[in-house]
């Protein structure tokens, strides 16, 4: 798959839904209140509030995550150097046995409607639910190809006010499998939409795609497919060192290594990390170009979540494998599902959700 500018791509109910950012934010800002109410989701949205302040995710996320990284890279390499003992290979041989799906993908846009109206016309996707906090002055939207029990999905969030965010240069692309790739391309022009790649082969190999930018200017890689069942089928993500990632979702989520694919021509690797065949499951693209270490993360961009049947175990496989706990593992205040919440030795976020519980939320 073709490298478009290399250097410059709720749980159910919501854990993340607050991916809220307002203009004022910052990192020293007081964190929320958390207030309990009878209702689990509107619980459930106040403290997903807490989780992300206690990352520090604020207007100068990119900066913070950048120090985060390093020192999550210096414990992934003590880590690696340590020798095997038994009870770690019991923890590695469990990870990879344990029940996970990558849920859905959190970002924040800058006018809920006008995205959801290009996802429904331009991609097809069909709006799953919609919800508004006024009292946390943001409104969240769940949208994708079929039900979030069974298939990866995008939350949407709008944080009243806030119109633009910094993309960054660490996020890549959303990749989407589609039957017709130039057909799809035409559809996007006649509503308007950007097209940054043409219909065609990609380079080195017979896959056609094209490259589109939604209205807030997140990319999306159309990949020419039969039919799939997953067909939000990407997330990539850069990063610095590829061995050292490749190492830890191994390890410490359990993923698969798909494939990998060096461009010397081009100066990048790729890796296709994930639990299952890439036409039949959402994967992460992890891209490293030669010579980058490290990437602005920005502000948009918020993280993806992934089911697992434990999540004190999934904790420990992550610090284990050097990553860094940002939340410890537990059932959030007031209800009962049960998360934690890391960073990769590159800084990149993930939420693990209990499955029961996740299940539970959508009910």
């Amino acid at each position: 798959m073709v490298r478009v500018m290399h250097m410059a791509s709720s749980i159910g109910s919501s854990l993340f839904s607050s991916f809220r950012l307002s203009s004022s934010s910052s990192l020293s800002a007081p964190r929320p209140r958390l207030s309990y109410t009878p209702s689990r989701r509107v619980a459930l949205s106040h403290l997903s509030s807490v989780v992300l302040q206690s990352q520090n995710f604020g207007l100068s996320a990119s900066r913070t995550l950048r120090g985060e990284s390093n020192v999550s890279a210096s414990s992934a390499q003590g880590n690696v150097a340590q020798a095997s003992t038994p009870g770690q290979e019991n923890l590695l041989d469990w990870v990879k046995k344990d029940n996970r799906r990558m849920l859905h993908v959190v970002y924040r846009v800058g006018d809920l409607d006008r995205t959801i109206k290009f996802y429904t016309e331009c991609l097809g996707m069909k709006l799953l639910r919609k919800r508004d906090i006024p009292d946390e002055k943001y409104t969240n939207a769940f949208l994708g190809y079929g039900p979030e029990d069974s298939q990866f999905v995008i939350e949407l969030t709008y944080n009243y006010g806030v119109d633009k965010y910094d993309i960054g240069t660490g996020f890549g692309h959303f990749g989407i499998a589609v039957e017709d790739v130039a057909k799809t391309v035409e559809l996007i022009k006649a509503k308007g939409g950007k097209v940054t790649r043409e219909p065609g082969p990609v380079k080195g190999g017979s896959t056609v795609i094209a490259f589109i930018e939604d209205p807030d200017g997140y990319k999306f890689e159309l990949l020419e497919r039969g039919p799939t069942p997953e067909p939000l089928c990407q997330v990539m993500l850069r990063v610095g060192d590829l061995d050292r990632s490749i190492n830890f979702y191994e390890k410490a989520f359990g993923m698969e290594l798909l494939r990998k694919r060096d461009n010397p021509e081009y100066k990048y690797t790729i890796a296709m990390m994930g639990y299952g065949p890439e036409d039949k499951n959402a994967v992460l693209e992890l891209t490293y170009n030669y010579g980058v270490t490290d990437y602005e993360k920005g502000n948009a961009y918020g993280q993806i979540a992934i089911g697992t049947d434990d999540v004190y175990r999934t904790a420990e496989a992550i610090k284990l494998y050097g990553g860094k706990v940002t939340r410890e593992p537990g059932p959030l205040p007031g209800i009962n599902t049960k998360i934690t919440a890391c960073l990769d030795p590159d800084g990149w976020k993930t939420v693990f959700v209990d499955n029961v519980d996740f299940l539970k939320e959508l009910e």
